[in-house]
């Protein structure tokens, strides 16, 4: 695959952002008023599916939950210049190594889908690895050394990718919860097209469509929350949007014209709940009623201080193990920390807490668990339960 240089990779973003900052009525043809959205999956039968429509208003997505509250700006300035005292203590790579290790994974592992449990590997932050009965699934790719429009400036991870996109096996589906910077990464789209070409399927959210394509990206399905799509008839996977809580912003004008959701991929054997970039919120244990129970679930755990700031955008441990009550999931891993110092909690904190947190629910340590970057796990097979 042929590299640009920076500035060339750095001009084509720039293009493709301002894809999203023309007028609704050009560039969000695809994102469609609430009564033109296509009715949510039995909406006509069950009235809650309807109050967890996303609220669409002049061309811009508002989360319908009690318990979102847009951050105050006196609190992200304490943010951005530093009056919140930054307590993540990142250390040093020694350290970071013994700590938070990057494992190299055998890749050969994914040759073949399991016949039996969920294949998951961490790539770091949201970027997880996932197959079951026939399909391999990539959640919200971002191998780019920074989460951030500039690519010399801004969050640098401080824990590297265990693979490369070169490295990756055959992957089916595209998974991606938001646009945000540490979800939707540029370059890595554009690798990801170069390599796998149209026979990748990319699965966003509704707005998205369109930055998609002019990334050159053509076999794209956008959907709001409740649709659903068959993603292969003769293997009979189902993919499904569903609600998380969070906002989108990629450039000085796009606020949260594109939507955010969390994703479900039921098969005929297993189930997997991709949670996206989310608070707790009441839609959880609406998707556990309609598509639980989860074989596996990957839910965020981390950047969530300081919480009158973060605490309506990301879960804290203890309510990542809510939310993984109320989605009625097997198993769940942690995903969303110890990779970019994104918020000011200590760093090792999040897995710290999740431990802390199902031990008080007695619940068994293999329900819940984190896992090292590049570390292969298989959850869900024949006999996973008794475990203790």
């Amino acid at each position: 695959m042929e590299t640009m240089e920076e500035d060339e990779q750095l001009e084509l973003e720039l293009d493709a952002s301002n894809d999203m900052d023309v007028d609704d009525s050009e560039d969000f043809s695809a994102s469609p008023s609430p009564s033109s959205q296509p009715s949510p999956l039995g909406a006509e039968h069950n009235p809650e599916d309807v109050k967890t429509m996303p609220i669409y208003e002049n061309g811009r997505y508002r989360n319908p939950w009690k318990t979102w509250q847009r951050p105050k700006l006196t609190n992200l300035f304490k943010l951005l210049f530093c009056t919140t005292k930054d307590k993540s203590g990142i250390p040093g790579k020694a350290e970071l190594d013994a700590t938070l290790p990057v494992l190299e994974p055998d890749i050969s592992m994914f040759d073949k889908s399991p016949p039996s449990g969920i294949r998951h590997l961490w790539i770091g932050h949201s970027t997880s690895l996932i197959q079951f009965d026939g399909v391999t699934i990539l959640t919200d790719p971002v191998f780019s050394d920074r989460c951030s429009p500039i690519k010399f400036v801004g969050n640098k991870r401080f824990r590297s990718t265990p693979c490369t996109i070169d490295a990756l096996p055959k992957v089916d589906l595209v998974l991606i919860s938001n646009a945000n910077y540490d979800h939707l990464d540029y370059a890595s789209v554009i690798a990801l097209k170069e390599r796998y070409g149209d026979e990748l399927q990319w699965y966003v959210p509704m707005g998205l469509k369109k930055w998609m394509n002019g990334c050159g990206c053509n076999n794209v399905v956008e959907m709001t929350w409740w649709q659903t799509d068959v993603f292969y008839d003769d293997l009979n996977i189902v993919v499904a949007c569903t609600p998380c809580q969070h906002w989108a912003k990629r450039t000085a004008k796009d606020e949260n014209k594109v939507l955010w959701c969390s994703w479900c991929v039921i098969g005929p054997l297993h189930s997997f709940h991709f949670t996206g970039d989310t608070a707790y919120c009441e839609g959880f244990k609406q998707i556990g009623r309609r598509f639980g129970p989860f074989t596996l679930s990957t839910i965020p755990i981390g950047a969530y201080s300081p919480r009158d700031i973060m605490g309506s955008m990301h879960s804290d441990p203890e309510q990542a193990v809510t939310i993984h009550e109320d989605l009625r999931s097997q198993a769940s891993i942690g995903v969303h920390w110890g990779t970019f110092s994104l918020a000011y909690e200590p760093y090792l904190e999040p897995r710290e807490l999740l431990e802390a947190e199902v031990e008080k629910r007695r619940m068994k340590p293999n329900s819940f668990f984190t896992v090292s970057h590049g570390e292969i796990t298989l959850v869900g097979a024949d006999g996973y339960n008794d475990i203790d």
